[in-house]
């Protein structure tokens, strides 16, 4: 039986995590669950710089919860299930290193919120995205009422959730839910140029700039400067600062190793 989510990591130390259920939309049942728990535990110990998550096929990036799946459960075990989304989740918005996700078609409720927990999304031109949960009679539960909100602002958030009806690629564009749209075609070679752009920098100062953005938003000024000051301090020690130092006098390329 093919694996569900499967992880590659190429030379660059890019990493390919890819949910693989093309049959269903890549929809997110329980046993897909577990194994992108198991997946995402591998990328913390792996060499990778840059995460890249996506959706087997060209139809869907993922669908969202599965739907057929639910439907023979019991409410105690539904509320269970949103749970176990939103753990992955947030496992997956935990991730040390910076996180892309290739939308390669439509993300519909837990897909969308997949790719929210991701640093950044870049969308294929021809797919929609939504948090379609209110015309099921329900709301986002696995972080897309709360993720979506801080990503484009109070009223287009609610815009979306309150009408669940999908946006085109050039809306999402339009009001930073994505960071670029591309043709079909062209999605995976400019999704792994931003990789690459990314991967060649220092795996310890990726790290913490992404700490100091992501807890230094969520607070006050004075705060988020105090923690940007204490990441920046972890750069310091390093080889690879020392590295970056001379590669430059030397008008050469760095070559770090994460120490």
């Amino acid at each position: 039986m093919s694996p569900l989510v499967t992880l590659e990591i190429t030379d660059e130390r890019i990493g390919y995590l890819t949910l693989n259920r093309p049959e269903a939309a890549n929809s997110l049942s329980t046993a897909l669950l577990d194994e992108l728990t198991s997946v995402l535990a591998e990328v913390n110990h792996s060499d990778a710089n840059v995460l890249i998550v996506t959706g087997s096929g060209e139809k869907a990036f993922c669908a969202g919860a599965d739907l057929k799946e639910r439907a023979g459960m019991s409410q105690d075990e539904v509320v269970q299930t949103v749970e176990k989304i939103g753990d992955a989740i947030r496992k997956l918005e935990q991730i040390e290193i910076p996180t892309i996700a290739m939308i390669n078609g439509a993300a519909y409720g837990g897909g969308l919120e997949l790719a929210l927990a991701c640093d950044l999304r870049v969308l294929t031109s021809n797919a929609k995205v939504g948090l379609t949960e209110t015309s099921l009679a329900i709301i986002p539960g696995a972080g897309g009422t709360q993720r979506l909100t801080r990503l484009i602002g109070l009223g287009k958030a609610k815009e979306m959730i309150f009408t669940a009806k999908p946006i085109q690629a050039d809306k999402a564009l339009t009001i930073g839910l994505v960071e670029g749209v591309y043709t079909t075609s062209e999605l995976k070679a400019e999704t792994h140029a931003l990789a690459a752009q990314i991967a060649k920098n220092g795996p310890i100062a990726l790290k913490q700039s992404k700490k100091a953005i992501q807890h230094g938003s969520q607070t006050d000024l004075a705060t988020g400067l105090e923690i940007e000051r204490m990441c920046y301090k972890r750069t310091i020690p390093t080889e690879d600062r020392i590295e970056g130092l001379q590669a430059f006098k030397e008008k050469r390329k760095p070559e770090y190793t994460g120490k």
